[in-house]
């Protein structure tokens, strides 16, 4: 339990020099797969009229989120059991070649399937690359990187859309996708160098494939379930209901499965852990809030007060700017303070403080108002974000490094769409129509008075979420935060 780091460590330490370059290079895998979930959204209607197909649009969008959110847990494991290096470059070689497909495809078919290809290698880019961070920087200090990350995320979300648009508009819509390749090579060259030298924390492991198997197609049914609700069938209609059902008994099945593999896939051991398993739900209705918010806010701005769609994606530039600072303020924290904990759960009081005001204040009142409260709301939600994942981190030991970062990441996906589908039908169930369609679609033409109404249900179900999320960050243990990589790791009485 000493606080000198092994020989085996020292021999092994990167320089500061070094560990900016992976974080370069990380940062550059963790933008690949950000971007990607942002950038085609505005270029979805110049697609369907060159490929001929707005019937199977939506599906350009799913087949990646369908597929990077599944496998994130599994890139996970497979890096506890061969290494980070390998499987992060395999990673980013998947994203690489799904992108070029993506460019090249000629058919709605094939790009949908080329999509889900390059989600099978972005889903491993973002938390394998916050398992790496975890591999070469201590915990006491590792939340100061954390504040890179978060600006990887709000860039893209601010910078995809836009660039997307003017891709699809003013050159061809499969620029968007021609630019991952320059990228994804810079981003592989760059960690091939250093990938080799990260220590192997490993002891013997083997795949769970039947675990695996269920906790895809249970994912992957809640997953389809919650994004065609509501838009493609009503949330009642046989489809989203069988797709339910599939996934509960799925999910009981993996659980059971969890409960008596010699080695489980996700040890459930890990998620009862009183800091993975807090630390994780906070993350889930928190991180899942923020998604949500990014989506409903801009749609708010131009039904609810007449923004033009540019300037309504402007007013959401403070908010995703204020995620990093919260983040980075989390992170020093960190670095800083013994109860490194406390920030971030004043800083979640007055965002819940702050969409309960913005759910209730009349909706005559001047629009930076509203601006205010959504970006102070956002610096609270930003500090959580690198207290969560390090929290984990600092939790497990070495060796299950992977699986946990893995699973932490599946579940803030997963909360992220649970999130957006949860607000949304909030949302069209507060406009009063019956049928479906994305939320733009509904709200345009709809009564001034029914969507200050609906928009104040969605501000008053993001407070909610977000005060359930502080509820976990709250009974979080705060563990002291290791001085080193190795430090009492293999001691941590997690299997």
């Amino acid at each position: 339990m000493s606080g000198v780091s092994d020989p085996a460590e020292t021999s092994s330490a990167f320089s500061h020099s070094e560990i900016l370059s992976i974080i370069f290079g990380l940062m550059l895998a963790m933008f690949l797969a950000a971007l990607d979930q942002t950038i085609v959204a505005t270029a979805l209607p110049t697609i369907g009229a060159d490929l001929g197909d707005f019937v199977n649009l939506s599906w350009v969008v799913t087949a990646y989120l369908l597929a990077s959110t599944t496998v994130t847990p599994l890139y996970g494991k497979l890096s506890d059991i061969h290494g980070r290096g390998v499987v992060l470059l395999v990673a980013i070689a998947l994203f690489s070649i799904g992108s070029l497909a993506c460019a090249m495809s000629q058919s709605m078919l094939m790009l949908i399937v080329s999509r889900g290809l390059q989600g099978l290698g972005g889903g491993g880019l973002i938390s394998l690359a916050q398992t790496v961070i975890a591999d070469v920087v201590s915990p006491r200090e590792r939340g100061r990187y954390q504040g890179y990350f978060a600006s990887v995320f709000a860039v893209s979300s601010i910078a995809g859309p836009v660039v997307g648009g003017v891709f699809a508009q003013h050159v061809h819509w499969s620029l968007i996708f021609w630019i991952n390749i320059p990228l994804g090579l810079a981003a592989f060259l760059v960690m091939r160098k250093m990938l080799g030298r990260l220590p192997r924390h490993g002891r013997p492991h083997e795949l769970d494939f039947l675990g695996c198997g269920l906790m895809v197609v249970s994912s992957t049914t809640l997953l389809l379930a919650m994004t065609s609700g509501g838009v493609h069938y009503p949330w009642t209609s046989p489809e989203i209901l069988s797709l339910l059902a599939v996934s509960v008994v799925t999910g009981i099945l993996f659980v059971w499965r969890m409960r008596t593999a010699s080695e489980p896939f996700l040890p459930l051991s890990i998620l009862a852990d009183p800091v993975v398993g807090n630390a994780t739900g906070a993350a889930c209705f928190i991180y899942g809030t923020m998604i949500a918010l990014t989506i409903m806010t801009p749609l708010y701005f131009e039904t609810a007060r007449g923004f033009s769609a540019s300037m309504a994606g402007m007013a959401l530039i403070p908010q995703m700017a204020a995620t990093v600072v919260g983040a980075v303020a989390g992170g020093r924290a960190m670095a800083l303070l013994t109860h490194y904990k406390r920030p971030a759960v004043a800083g979640m009081v007055l965002a819940v403080a702050c969409l309960l005001a913005a759910a209730v204040i009349p909706a005559d009142l001047p629009v930076w108002i509203w601006v205010v409260l959504l970006t102070v709301a956002s610096v609270g939600m930003g500090m959580v974000f690198p207290i969560s994942t390090v929290c984990i981190q600092n939790a497990v030991p070495l060796h299950l490094l992977g699986t946990a970062t893995g699973a932490a990441n599946f579940f803030r996906a997963l909360g992220g769409a649970l999130m957006v589908a949860l607000l949304g039908a909030v949302f069209i169930g507060a406009l009063g129509v019956s049928e479906t369609g994305d939320f733009a679609q509904l709200a345009h033409g709809a009564d001034q008075g029914k969507l200050h109404s609906a928009f104040s249900l969605v501000f008053g179900g993001g407070a909610a979420a977000l005060a359930c999320g502080l509820v976990f960050l709250i009974a979080m243990k705060e563990l002291p935060l290791r001085a080193t990589v190795r430090e009492a790791a293999e001691a941590m009485p997690i299997e």
